[in-house]
């Protein structure tokens, strides 16, 4: 059962990484060992407060694009009234664009959900995959070098093919691996098709949030149902902290990708992972 301290911790710092492309699983995962607490990642109560924080990182997600929202559910119900995806129609387009990156990760985490559940609880596959996220972010960066920077619009979104949507999709797949990281795998994929990288973010953000909720509102009636004991005050100080973070996060990463790259990450989590790996092996 997680204490007062660690539930803020924990909330905190899942907000914060869940949206920074340095895996929010992964420093889940890791943070309990480093810092020697006593708490079984395997518990489902444990999984629910997981679960519980990215449901507030989403609900944050929605809140701050809500107008984004509000155009792109607007434009794909406009599109299902005429039976077509106008060209011109941006916001219809971002939405269909959205659904299709959705379905490969979608896909992937029904059939194989035991297996990457079986690699959430330990700390030393964590920090491997977290030094693999690294060197994923860092090799983007290597071939975005030299490359002009296309100007950032959601016109230039919704101009991305069905194929590169997959494509970012299929690379959101990685995450699924605690370690990699979601953001940091669809800015990836983003950078890929010819996004800017604040395009990438910022179809990245829009991606993550039905995935979470999805992700979250199909757990939670499992994990309830299996009659744990829970502490409803950590979720509650959990949920709220990481909606703090997820807040600080996204208003920071939207203007640091105007201008900034993916470095700093990769070189922070080849370090952490790192670490992790010496000090679980």
């Amino acid at each position: 059962m997680l204490t007062t301290i660690q539930a803020l911790i924990l909330g905190l710092l899942q907000g914060i990484t869940e949206l920074f492309p340095i895996s929010s699983l992964g420093h889940s995962v890791i943070l309990p060992s480093l810092l020697k607490w006593n708490v079984n990642q395997s518990d489902p109560a444990f999984v629910t407060f997981i679960v519980v924080t990215h449901l507030s990182t989403a609900t944050v997600l929605l809140a701050y694009y809500w107008n984004d929202w509000q155009k792109i559910i607007a434009g794909v119900f406009r599109s299902l009234r005429v039976r077509m995806i106008a060209t011109d129609d941006t916001y219809a387009r971002i939405g269909w664009l959205i659904v299709v990156s959705s379905v490969p990760v979608g896909i992937l985490g029904i059939l194989f959900e035991k297996e990457f559940s079986a690699l959430f609880a330990v700390p030393l596959y964590a920090g491997i995959f977290l030094i693999g996220n690294g060197i994923l972010l860092y090799g983007a960066e290597l071939l975005m070098r030299g490359k002009v920077a296309t100007t950032a619009s959601d016109e230039h979104i919704a101009h991305a093919s069905w194929t590169d949507a997959i494509k970012i999709g299929l690379m959101q797949c990685i995450a699924l691996i605690p370690g990699f990281s979601r953001t940091g795998a669809t800015l990836v994929g983003g950078l890929l098709v010819g996004f800017s990288r604040e395009d990438a973010a910022r179809y990245s953000f829009l991606l993550a949030t039905p995935i979470i909720f999805a992700a979250g509102l199909l757990k939670i009636p499992e994990l309830t149902l299996s009659g744990e004991s829970v502490n409803i005050m950590s979720f509650v100080i959990g949920a709220v902290t990481a909606g703090a973070g997820a807040y600080i996060s996204v208003r920071f990463l939207t203007r640091y990708f105007k201008t900034n790259t993916l470095v700093p990450f990769a070189l922070y989590c080849i370090a952490v992972g790192a670490v992790a790996v010496l000090l679980n092996l």
